[in-house]
């Protein structure tokens, strides 16, 4: 029993340790929030609907993977693959951001404005694209930290210490958001309104480098 209050306890400070810790977790939601002008409902929406994808994508793999009694470093191999998938997704979402927002400050048209901000289908490939990065992104301490050893009990015990590391993650992701842009509307920022979709795209980048270059 106290092994297995352990495991709850280890899950619930590792889904928020590891969140706060991986500023591609929060970062990208505040910059395109910022960017494009999401209303407080989307972008909590938003990041619910994109931290389930991350979470859940783990949480089935780990299942299959004890339920078919798949030796943990192969399935630390696959989700080591899924998150250099996601790595250069992110990395190149910022890339593309970034030249895009330079292309816009240079095309300072009101057709050029038009025709690249306000088309609805724009804004909704963005939201596909960020919810593509964090479905392929794993949670990585879940299946081989907390999974794996709560197995050792029973399915209902893997299913709860997965369900308080769900919470904690995406729990820890909003309050990061919301924080953050709590934080941005009591800085006085007019002067960079103009800059903003690059340095939006150039936050995404610097993610995706982070965990490419830096292990982040």
């Amino acid at each position: 029993m106290e092994s297995y209050t352990a495991l709850l306890i280890t899950a619930l400070t590792i889904g928020v340790v590891h969140t706060i810790a991986g500023p591609d977790h929060y970062l990208p939601f505040v910059a395109l929030s910022k960017s494009r002008n999401w209303s407080m409902v989307k972008t909590v929406n938003i990041v619910i609907i994109s931290g389930l994808a991350h979470v859940l994508s783990s949480v089935v793999i780990g299942f299959i993977g004890i339920g078919a009694g798949i030796g943990l470093s192969k399935l630390e191999l696959f989700e080591g693959f899924r998150g250099n998938i996601a790595a250069w997704l992110l990395f190149s979402f910022g890339v593309a951001y970034t030249a895009w927002a330079v292309f816009r400050l240079i095309r300072r048209k009101s057709y050029v404005h038009s025709h690249l901000e306000n088309k609805n289908g724009n804004r909704q490939l963005t939201v596909w694209i960020i919810f593509l990065i964090f479905l392929f992104g794993p949670c990585e301490p879940l299946i081989p930290i907390i999974m794996y050893p709560a197995a050792e009990h029973n399915y209902a015990a893997v299913g709860l210490v997965a369900l308080v590391f769900a919470v904690a993650t995406i729990g820890t992701m909003l309050i990061s958001v919301l924080v953050l842009l709590k934080g941005f509307t009591l800085v006085k920022m007019s002067s960079m309104e103009k800059y903003q979709h690059l340095i939006a795209g150039f936050a995404i980048m610097l993610c995706g480098a982070g965990i490419l270059f830096l292990g982040l």
